[in-house]
């Protein structure tokens, strides 16, 4: 059956490249038959040949990672937000570099052999002259966001894939990854994917936008938009220029807007484009560039804009320093408005001076890194190093080079130059292992010697001494993981100076705060404010993805808000439908107490598990059948 399917579908593809009249299926739209003659003609490929993909060799794939190391960092907490808001089993995203490689993937853990079945693999190259007409290759020839759907695929075997991808552009225009969501479902619609490619093109610009920020933190960074309201927006224009006002690099939003091609902008004085002098354009400049301003181009346009940077002020007023006066600590990225919070984070950095570490342990997207990082920025280590590595999220295969580098020629595929670890880059810093509990008990080893000694031993190579500090972080009973034998003892208390417990959202008392911070920081430079009905029911929520999944949800609604007024009916249908249901349970007497209790218990997890029902049968410890009869029984309905 299965060698009859490849037969069928090679014929197809043979038949639509043959320029025989196709009318209806995968090879009637122009972009799909181009891609098929390419693989035919160009790469010389068999749609009917089922070979599993090309993966890179170990010491390739890291040296590609360490090339896109800030990229991948950006984007880790994007991707998980985006298979967050995809709320459903079936899909893996991936982030490649630009031959194609795929550098990064998330996905349910019980799901992973599905899509390693499909060759998915981390290190596998889906290039389309390796793999065909695919979601990621074909998004890198013709460098725009598409849907591969099923039948779309040049190879037979990957037609049970529908792949929607979606290219992300560095500050100078060259590609520099492609963000992807693939779905092994069969039942997948091609019209049910343009919610998830509006969605993946969302979460790409961002990455984008988060990288040209971070490419140019150091330079003046213009931003502007033709709607005061967008400033700030994943559509805005980002132009930087350095002191000279010479221009270093745009985005292609900047370029829209000003109408012109790269190359005629790069270079040139940003007064020859704006109408006014450099000397104007300085004096609006700010560190938090908040409030946008109108800004004219030289052909008359009118624009709002914003500056990053430090204001210039004339040379003839003399500057008299300021005395230095103690304060608190400036803390930035986090909201610390909760009291058992700021003890604890007082706390925390007390110890953290004395070179005592820190273990940090919440719930999945309660804020453990952000925390980490506030510890960090508020010490006298904030000048140096902050370096993140999450032991869940890379293979183990590679954690081992990524923690502790490697000499070059230390194995297959290495570098001549070698590459430095995690470690050693954070020396004189931070280093913050997230997921702790799920690092390989081998290096548990390793990194015990490290923080005996003070010293760490490259792949291949010789001791190297070290200054850095350990902030640790887990969502798992690391003891539980002692006793089963998969965490080491004597590691748990070396990394356990102080342990600190980070609330699940549903628990903060300041949740009200944390809400307009969040808000303040997804909005920009627009003012949005939230009526009372929605905010009752944002702050009602049970938030199972906590701290992370409040900013995802914040996010797209800042960014669909139209009046500057977030209502009711814009908040997303899982969270206006739970509150009501749950109100009524707890707030509406009841001559049936039990019945209301088990109503509330379904609700609650339902809510938890964002309505998965084999995951919410599991919780509640019944069957699918079970839980389904109850659910009819309450009327309970998604």
């Amino acid at each position: 059956m299965h060698d009859n399917h490849l037969s069928r579908h090679a014929q197809q593809v043979l038949t639509v490249t043959q320029g025989k009249a196709h009318l209806q299926g995968p090879g009637s739209d122009p972009s799909i038959a181009r891609s098929w003659l390419r693989c035919l003609e160009d790469y010389h490929l068999d749609p009917a040949l089922s070979i599993a993909p090309t993966v890179l060799e170990h010491g390739r794939v890291l040296e590609s990672r360490e090339r896109l190391q800030q990229v991948l960092h950006i984007a880790g907490n994007e991707m998980t937000s985006l298979h967050q808001q995809l709320s459903g089993a079936g899909h893996a995203v991936l982030l490649t570099d630009a031959r194609g490689v795929i550098l990064n993937c998330v996905t349910a853990p019980a799901e992973r052999q599905i899509f390693e079945r499909a060759g998915l693999w981390l290190g596998a190259d889906w290039s389309e002259a390796c793999e065909g007409t695919n979601g990621i290759g074909t998004c890198l020839v013709e460098r725009q966001s598409l849907t591969i759907h099923q039948d779309e695929h040049f190879r037979g075997r990957h037609t049970g894939l529908t792949c929607s991808a979606s290219p992300v552009f560095d500050p100078h225009g060259e590609l520099l990854a492609v963000l992807d969501v693939s779905s092994a479902r069969r039942d997948v619609s091609r019209q049910s994917q343009f919610h998830t490619m509006a969605l993946v093109n969302l979460s790409a610009k961002m990455i984008e936008s988060c990288y040209f920020l971070r490419c140019f933190d150091n330079q003046w960074l213009l931003r502007f938009h033709l709607q005061a309201e967008s400033v700030g927006f994943f559509s805005e224009g980002l132009l930087a220029f350095d002191g000279e006002g010479r221009i270093c690099a745009v985005n292609q939003s900047a370029l829209n807007l000003l109408g012109h091609i790269r190359g005629g902008l790069l270079g040139k004085p940003v007064e020859a484009f704006f109408d006014c002098s450099l000397d104007e354009l300085l004096g609006r400049a700010s560190i938090n560039a908040e409030a946008s301003w109108p800004l004219r181009t030289r052909d008359g346009r009118k624009l709002f804009a914003v500056l990053r940077g430090e204001a210039r002020r004339p040379l003839s007023i003399p500057m008299v320093p300021a005395p230095k006066v103690a304060s608190a600590p400036r803390l930035s990225g986090i909201c610390l408005d909760d009291v058992t919070l700021q003890a604890d984070f007082r706390k925390a950095l007390r110890v953290y001076e004395r070179d005592v570490p820190l273990l940090i342990n919440g719930e999945t997207g309660s804020g453990k890194e952000a925390f980490a990082k506030a510890v960090h920025h508020a010490s006298q280590r904030a000048e140096n190093a902050f370096v993140a590595l999450n032991c869940a999220a890379i293979p183990e295969s590679l954690i081992e080079s990524e923690l502790f580098g490697y000499r070059g020629g230390s194995f297959t595929g290495a570098r001549k130059e070698g590459m430095r670890g995690k470690l050693q880059q954070a020396d004189g810093g931070t280093l913050f292992l997230d997921e702790i509990g799920d690092m390989p008990l081998a290096l548990q080893t390793r990194l015990l010697r490290v923080l005996e000694d003070r010293q760490v031993v490259p792949i291949g190579g010789e001791p190297e001494a070290v200054n850095v500090r350990i902030i640790s972080a887990t969502h798992r009973n690391l003891l539980d993981r002692v006793q089963d034998g998969s965490f080491r003892e004597d590691l748990y208390y070396r990394l356990n100076g102080l342990e600190v417990a980070l609330p699940a959202l549903r628990d903060r008392s300041d949740k009200s705060q944390l809400l307009d911070f969040l808000l303040a920081e997804e909005a920009g430079a627009e003012t949005v404010l939230i009526d009372g009905p929605a905010r009752e029911a944002l702050l009602g929520f049970a938030w199972p993805g906590n701290v992370r999944q409040l900013r995802n949800v914040l996010r797209t609604l800042a960014a669909l808000c139209e009046d500057g007024q977030i209502g009711l009916e814009d908040l997303p249908a899982m969270i206006r439908s739970a509150r009501p249901a749950v109100a009524q349970a707890i707030d509406v007497p009841s001559e049936h107490p039990l019945e209301d209790a088990e109503r509330l218990a379904l609700l609650s997890t339902l809510e938890q598990t964002r309505w998965h029902m084999t995951h919410t049968a599991e919780q509640l410890g019944v069957s699918r059948n079970t839980l389904y009869r109850k659910l009819r029984k309450h009327g309970i309905a998604r």
